[in-house]
């Protein structure tokens, strides 16, 4: 948190691990951020563990994660909804479950673009969108060129109609067979890069004409496995921390 906040990051978003004692430290420096700056975002995941079950199950399992969250007062829940491989109507049934807790907990949550979840792939997102207008994503496109095994060139349409729904981004650069560069300031990547930063501001402009005062974003540079790595040694291709601080301020040049 502190590293954070010498880093002029003006707020966190984090998926909390199965330690209490983590979880109250954590919260407790919230707290302190937001006495010395109320407009300082916490952005809170809800991710749950993959294993073969039923939708019930997995919908009871949701359920009580969000809950939790939700008594944390984030800014807003970052969702990881639903499986790739549910059905349409299950996944709705999902999809049901989070807007009513949002519903009644006054607690916004959003639903990533993510493999594995409902949300995998452009396309087929697009049904969802149509069944649930009012819905909320957390874009984050390069898991759409991964499934797709490109830069989404011919599917403009399913992005266009996406883009309206994104209220939150990740701002990783992904490419055609993976979620995330080795080094999004590598000059091999600067196509790559502009195609995304082409998505980002038209999400961004579009919220502005909104009437929107401020829009969320987050680098998101992960560790191993989305970090490449050499093999054997395992050592990282670069240094996450670095990646995500370059993001940043390619983000602030971006947009002011």
């Amino acid at each position: 948190m502190h590293k954070a906040i010498a880093s002029c990051y003006e707020g966190v978003e984090i998926h909390f691990p199965s330690d209490t004692y983590f979880s109250q430290q954590f919260i407790q420096q919230i707290e302190n951020c937001k006495q010395k700056n109320d407009a300082f975002i916490f952005i809170a995941q809800q991710l749950t563990a993959r294993e073969n079950e039923s939708v019930d199950s997995f919908i009871r399992k949701m359920e009580m994660k969000l809950l939790e969250l939700c008594a944390l007062q984030p800014t807003f829940i970052n969702s990881h909804t639903g499986k790739d491989y549910f059905s349409f109507d299950d996944n709705c049934r999902i999809i049901e479950a989070t807007l009513n807790i949002s519903s009644k907990t006054g607690v916004r949550i959003l639903h990533e673009t993510h493999r594995g979840r409902f949300s995998f792939h452009a396309a087929t997102l697009i049904p969802y969108l149509k069944k649930f207008p009012e819905i909320e994503l957390v874009g984050d496109f390069s898991h759409f060129c991964t499934v797709s095994e490109s830069m989404l060139q011919d599917q403009e349409e399913n992005i266009r109609q996406i883009i309206p729904h994104v209220s939150h981004i990740h701002a990783r650069i992904g490419w055609e067979q993976g979620p995330q560069v080795n080094d999004p300031s590598a000059e091999e990547w600067e196509t790559h890069f502009t195609i995304f930063s082409a998505w980002w501001k038209k999400i961004v402009q579009l919220r502005a004409q909104k009437g929107w005062k401020y829009f969320t974003i987050t680098p998101e540079f992960g560790p191993a496995p989305y970090m490449p790595a050499e093999p054997f040694t395992k050592r990282p291709l670069s240094q996450q921390w670095d990646n995500n601080i370059y993001m940043m301020n390619q983000l602030k040049k971006l947009f002011g």
